[in-house]
C-alpha cells in the first residue's frame, strides 16, 4: 500500500520535465492526496458550468492560471487552491511536481504540485467549483475503470481515453487531468522507493 513518504520518495527521485516556453498560457493546479479509511485518495474537483469556459462541468484538480503577482507556478497552484475550495496547501506536506504538460486542443502549459493532507478537509467552494470530493487511489489505478469515451469539446464530439470514477453521476475523468493523473500513477508505478501501488 502507498504512503504519502513512498510517493516523495519517488517524485525526490526524478527530475521532471518542463516544456519549452512559448505563447501558451502558464497554469498551475495542485493534487491533493489524503489518507482515507482504506488507502490514500485523491481530491478532484467538478467544475462549475459557465458559458465559453473550455472546462465547464469538466473534472480536474484545483488550479489555475499564473498571475503576474504570483512567485510561480507552485505558488499559484496553493492560490487558486485557497481560491477555489478554502484549503491552504501552505500547512499540507508539499511532496514533489510532475512534469509539464501542454494542451493537445488549447495553447496552455501546467505545472502540478503534489501535497499531502492530514484530517478531515471541509471545502469552501467558490463559483467555479459545483463539487469536491475524494477518490480511492485503488479505484484510479483499476484497469476496468479504464474507457475511451467520446466527450464533446467546443461542440465537437471527440473519442478520448477517460477513467469512469466509482462516484454516480459525475462526468469522466478526461483531458489534461488524466494525463496527470496516468502520469503520477507511472511515477509510483516505476519507483524504486519501499512500498507498491494499492
Amino acid at each position: 500500500m502507498a504512503e504519502l513518504d513512498d510517493i516523495r520518495c519517488a517524485l525526490a527521485d526524478r527530475e521532471p520535465a518542463t516544456m519549452p516556453a512559448g505563447r501558451q498560457k502558464v497554469a498551475a493546479v495542485a493534487l491533493i492526496l489524503r489518507n482515507g479509511t482504506i488507502g490514500l485518495e485523491v481530491l478532484f474537483i467538478e467544475r462549475a458550468r459557465h458559458a465559453g469556459d473550455p472546462w465547464s462541468g469538466d473534472l480536474g484538480f484545483p488550479g489555475g492560471k499564473v498571475e503576474a503577482d504570483d512567485a510561480g507556478p507552485r505558488e499559484a497552484a496553493e492560490r487558486e487552491t485557497w481560491e477555489e475550495i478554502g484549503l491552504d496547501l501552505r500547512t499540507a506536506q508539499y511532496l514533489g511536481r510532475l512534469d509539464e504538460v501542454v494542451g493537445a486542443t488549447l495553447p496552455v502549459r501546467v505545472t502540478c504540485f503534489v501535497y499531502g493532507v492530514a484530517g478531515e478537509v471541509a471545502p469552501c467552494l467558490n463559483r467555479e467549483v459545483h463539487d469536491a470530493f475524494w477518490v480511492r487511489l485503488a479505484d484510479l489505478v483499476d484497469p476496468v475503470r479504464r474507457v475511451e469515451v467520446p466527450v464533446r469539446f467546443r461542440g465537437k464530439m471527440l473519442p478520448r481515453p477517460a477513467i469512469r470514477l466509482p462516484q454516480p453521476g459525475k462526468p469522466v475523468l478526461w483531458g489534461l487531468t488524466y494525463r496527470l493523473v496516468t502520469q503520477f500513477l507511472g511515477i509510483l508505478n516505476g519507483r524504486t522507493c519501499p512500498g507498491a501501488l494499492p
